[in-house]
C-alpha cells in the first residue's frame, strides 16, 4: 500500500483537507497573531511575507492540510506530514498551528490523532519535532505519547527535541 500524503480526514472536533492556493489569505489571518509564533523558533512567520514562505513550501511539498472546526467550519489552521520513508518505517508530522481560540481544547489532540492513525496504516514510527524552548508544543507531543528521542540542531543555532510516537499494539 503507498502512503497517501493529503487524505481527508475528520472527526467530531476537525476536517482536515488538502492545503489549496486559494486558502492563503484565509490561513494567513489565521497565522497573522503573534502570540502563536512567539515559543516558536520562527517567531516572525505572522509576518506576511514570511508566512507566504512557510504556506508555499507546505504547497511544493504535497503533503499539507489546512484543519477546520467541525462545528463552526472555520479554517483554525495547518499542519503536514514530511519525509516519507517506507524503508525506515516513520514519517514525520510537524508545521502545525492552531488559532489562539483553538488552544486548551480538544482540537489539537484531535488533529494528531487523525494523522497518527492515518500514518499507522503506512509505518511504524512518527516524528515531531518541538523548539527546545518551545514548552507548548512540547507538552502538546507528550500528550499524544510522544517520547523524547533525541536534539537536532538546524544549523543556525535553533535546537528542537526529536519526539517520536510509535504504533500501538
Amino acid at each position: 500500500m503507498t502512503f497517501d500524503p493529503q487524505p481527508c480526514l475528520e472527526n467530531d472536533h476537525v476536517r482536515l483537507r488538502p492545503m489549496q492556493a486559494a486558502d492563503f489569505e484565509t490561513l494567513y489571518a489565521v497565522a497573522s497573531d503573534p502570540d502563536i509564533w512567539a515559543q516558536h523558533p520562527a517567531h516572525d512567520r505572522h509576518e506576511r511575507a514570511v508566512f507566504r514562505e512557510f504556506f508555499d513550501a507546505g504547497m511544493a511539498g504535497g503533503a499539507c492540510f489546512v484543519i477546520f472546526d467541525r462545528k463552526t467550519d472555520e479554517m483554525i489552521g495547518s499542519s503536514r506530514y514530511h519525509g516519507f520513508d517506507a524503508k525506515r518505517s516513520r514519517v514525520e508530522i510537524g508545521w502545525t498551528f492552531l488559532a489562539r481560540s483553538h488552544w486548551g481544547g480538544p482540537w489539537n489532540r484531535a488533529v494528531k490523532a487523525l494523522m497518527l492513525d492515518h500514518a499507522f496504516r503506512f509505518v511504524d514510527r512518527v516524528v515531531l519535532y518541538a523548539g527546545s524552548d518551545n514548552h507548548r508544543s512540547r507538552r502538546a507531543i507528550e500528550k499524544i505519547d510522544g517520547v523524547a528521542d533525541g536534539m537536532r540542531d538546524d544549523g543556525g543555532g535553533r535546537h528542537s527535541v526529536r519526539y517520536v510516537v510509535r504504533r500501538p499494539g
